[in-house]
């Protein structure tokens, strides 16, 4: 058995659980997401107990992987509904800007051009300052999608370490071309 899969999620005050054929729909103070799971697996919603139970019908090794996947993804639905998810970006180099134009992030990361890139709906972005991004919303595959796509536009390099990075991210650096005689 699943050690993940067997857990129950526990279903906080003020969220609201539908389980409609293979489709969960979880709805909260922040806002209400809906997922639409395998059918190799059941979800049971209790409102007794306040929680959501996922089972498994055999042990193949398909339904093994889905099984603690599944719980997952519906944990992750109950927390984005309740606190949400957050990923900061910080950038690093001279001159390296970010701001909030039209519901644009526009970058200037020592490119030739500006960088834009549209928020998608569901997300709030911001910039406390010039050097961090803030991205927020309700869906854990959005916010880290929007977070790594932004940070693959200029990944930190190695030898200044100039470029956009999780904040807190350590990058490893290298020494360079030593001084030869």
């Amino acid at each position: 058995m699943s050690r993940i899969g067997k857990k129950p999620v526990a279903v906080p005050d003020g969220v609201k659980v539908s389980v409609a054929d293979c489709r969960v729909t979880v709805e909260g103070p922040l806002g209400r997401l809906e997922w639409e799971h395998r059918p190799e697996i059941t979800v049971a919603h209790d409102p007794g107990a306040k929680q959501i139970v996922c089972t498994r019908d055999d042990d193949e090794r398909l339904n093994r992987a889905l099984h603690g996947m599944t719980r997952a993804m519906i944990q992750n639905m109950v927390v984005g509904v309740t606190a949400g998810y957050e990923r900061r970006l910080e950038l690093i180099g001279v001159g390296y800007i970010a701001a909030i134009q039209n519901n644009r992030l526009e970058l200037r990361v020592g490119l030739a051009n500006e960088l834009h890139k549209p928020i998608p709906p569901g997300l709030t972005v911001t910039c406390p300052d010039q050097q961090h991004i803030v991205i927020r919303g309700i869906d854990k595959q959005l916010v880290g999608q929007f977070a790594a796509e932004t940070r693959a536009l200029r990944p930190p390099e190695p030898y200044k370490g100039k470029g956009i990075r999780y904040y807190g991210e350590p990058v490893r650096r290298k020494q360079g071309k030593a001084m030869v005689k």
